[in-house]
């Protein structure tokens, strides 16, 4: 057993040992260098005087406030304040010209595109993608297919009041019926249908489908909102079935389980969330993705 009391030194080094030996390799007790020393120091100071300065140390129904009383949520809406007051000149101009003539000023229209991006980015891009690209019932925004119309108006109105948004008495509503599930229609007939709905686009039918019987369908069940000709009415947010631009897609059996199942998806009112300016910069922001009608 090694005798601690008194450490041995080591010759070459000058260093005591610990006491420690592994295959005649002795472990030297060098000490941490005072650089380090004073660093360690430093930061217990720091973590202490932090602690008591911010808030810091949680109790049992919230932290200490810090002797600075300073919050992280404060900041934030500092930093909110500040921004709103840098933009509020433009958001004046915005609020006051009409949607048209933001779009024929140069410094509004280049305004509002950049707030309006930053209010699709929060509020519209889970849904519609970060580039308003959509995704599978969510309406493609870049495609310049507009289910309840693609002017500033309708776009606005569809923004301030979204779609099937019950809390808003001026929501836009329609609701496709639910053929299969409430038994408007049989499953053969549903087939038929979906295969006409297919060469209203340019598509092939389904094997085995007869498209004409599906015509004959379509035109007593589906044409008082697609319209005879399929081509749709924004009216009733009955999208255009002669594009290639599939809200449910294009498949044989996706055509066929939303014929079976009907519905429509929600859009929330965003104005009532959203202040005016902000709508109005949105809209253009939208308006400018797909062309604009």
């Amino acid at each position: 057993m090694t005798d601690t009391s008194h450490p041995e030194v080591d010759a070459h080094t000058g260093t005591a040992t610990t006491g420690h030996e592994w295959d005649g390799i002795k472990e030297l007790n060098t000490p941490l260098p005072r650089w380090w020393l004073w660093t360690f120091y430093a930061t217990i100071v720091f973590a202490i005087g932090y602690g008591v300065a911010y808030p810091a140390w949680p109790l049992l129904t919230g932290s200490t406030e810090g002797a600075l009383g300073w919050h992280s949520r404060s900041a934030v809406v500092a930093d909110l304040d500040g921004l709103k007051a840098q933009r509020s000149g433009m958001m004046d101009k915005i609020a006051k010209a009409s949607l048209a003539d933001i779009e024929k000023t140069p410094d509004l229209l280049s305004f509002s595109r950049a707030a309006g991006s930053a209010t699709f980015a929060i509020n519209c891009a889970p849904c519609h993608g970060a580039g308003g690209q959509g995704s599978k019932g969510y309406p493609n925004l870049n495609a310049d297919r507009w289910l309840w119309g693609g002017t500033l108006a309708e776009i606005q109105k569809t923004i301030t009041h979204g779609a099937r948004w019950d809390a808003d008495a001026d929501t836009r509503v329609s609701q496709m019926p639910a053929f299969g599930r409430d038994g408007i229609m049989k499953p053969e007939e549903i087939v038929q249908t979906a295969a006409f709905v297919r060469t209203l686009a340019g598509l092939t039918p389904a094997a085995g489908a007869d498209p004409s019987k599906g015509g004959v369908l379509f035109a007593a069940n589906c044409a008082v909102c697609h319209g005879a000709d399929g081509k749709g009415n924004k009216d009733l947010g009955a999208p255009n079935l002669t594009t290639k631009v599939w809200l449910y897609g294009s498949d044989t059996k996706d055509i066929i389980n939303r014929i079976e199942n009907g519905g429509g998806g929600i859009m929330p009112a965003w104005g009532q969330k959203l202040d005016a300016p902000t709508i109005k910069a949105l809209t253009v922001f939208v308006h400018t993705l797909g062309g604009g009608q």
